[in-house]
């Protein structure tokens, strides 16, 4: 396929479809969730790009809901695993058992397979169990399957681990390794709703009302958007941008005195591939056909927080990332786009 257009009629017709789907999923979200508009677009553009997220939030703002919601509308397996301090990676990952054949008294082990064999896994309060078993979803993150006691299995495509943080309480809590940090596409806040969201919230989930939600896609009709999205083109001028806003946050001798001064460590290749993959997602859902520097400025934040690593001026300061990058983002040009 060409970088600037598109090959094929079916492909396009795809896009124009995916954009239809967007509102249908959007409509029946919005049975069960009031407000949470942006949250709800990453979540989705993660979902079609094949990424991760992690969800931050204070605890009650139906960032649990929202990802079951998800997975029932679009008819994919979901495993919710509450994390906690004494959580095993077999908690996780599933363990073999030594089980006997009646018939024979043969000895055998099995396996049996734990909750990340899904479509859908709900990290919930991820930063409360041991990096150990943290650790036991890197692989799974990064190449979409398990090792067991020297055996792999795979996980069945689509497989998306969305994790939630509390921000506040951070007593008996584990600091996320920057390497499983890394593989989460998006850090998406979730804030406090607004007076009439939190008004309309208490009215309709305080009554006898259940919503019924209806199934708006199949898990084979997911994966054909996600290899979609894979072949979208992009031109050169929107990719050499996100890979400026990337580099930007390097404290080399090129960075900006703001990065220099307050940035220990940017981000690496993967931040400018999930820039232009999520811009990618962003455009087809909005029935565009190739993403642009505007796609990609507003997925930026989003994507760059949880990975630039500031140093102890900043923090003595009180500079927070989504500050870097505002200043990044505004002495970063727009090259204009060659005729």
């Amino acid at each position: 396929m060409s970088r600037y257009a598109y090959d094929n009629e079916e492909d396009v017709d795809k896009v124009k479809d995916l954009a239809r789907v967007k509102k249908e999923i959007l409509e029946e979200i919005g049975k069960v969730i009031i407000g949470q508009e942006s949250v709800i677009e990453l979540l989705i553009i993660s979902l079609m790009s094949s990424g991760h997220s992690l969800f931050v939030g204070v605890p009650g703002l139906a960032k649990t809901l929202l990802v079951s919601t998800l997975s029932e509308v679009l008819n994919m397996k979901f495993s919710r695993v509450q994390f906690t301090p004494d959580l095993m990676p077999s908690d996780i990952t599933g363990s073999e058992v030594l089980e006997e054949d009646r018939t024979t008294g043969k000895k055998f082990f099995r396996f049996i397979p734990g909750p990340i064999f899904c479509n859908i896994l709900l990290a919930d309060e991820i930063n409360r169990a041991s990096p150990k078993t943290q650790a036991a979803l890197l692989q799974a993150m990064q190449e979409r399957k398990i090792t067991v006691a020297g055996e792999t299995y795979r996980l069945e495509p689509p497989f998306l681990v969305f994790a939630t943080q509390n921000p506040i309480e951070q007593e008996g809590t584990y600091p996320l390794p920057e390497a499983e940090l890394d593989r989460f596409m998006f850090q998406i806040d979730v804030d406090y709703p607004s007076l009439d969201e939190e008004v309309e919230i208490v009215r309709t989930t305080t009554g006898a009302y259940t919503p019924e939600l209806k199934r708006v896609l199949d898990i084979s009709k997911i994966i054909e958007f996600q290899n979609l999205v894979h072949r979208v083109p992009v031109s050169e001028y929107v990719a050499a941008h996100a890979v400026k806003i990337a580099r930007a946050t390097r404290p080399d001798e090129s960075a900006h005195e703001s990065v220099k001064k307050w940035v220990s460590w940017g981000v690496g290749p993967r931040a400018s591939q999930f820039l232009i993959l999520g811009s990618k997602a962003k455009a087809v859902l909005e029935g565009r056909f190739t993403p642009t520097t505007d796609d990609v400025r507003f997925l930026a934040p989003s994507i760059l927080k949880h990975r630039i690593v500031l140093n102890f001026r900043a923090e003595s300061e009180g500079i927070k990332p989504m500050e870097v990058i505002q200043e990044i983002l505004s002495k970063t040009e727009v090259v204009a786009r060659a005729s």
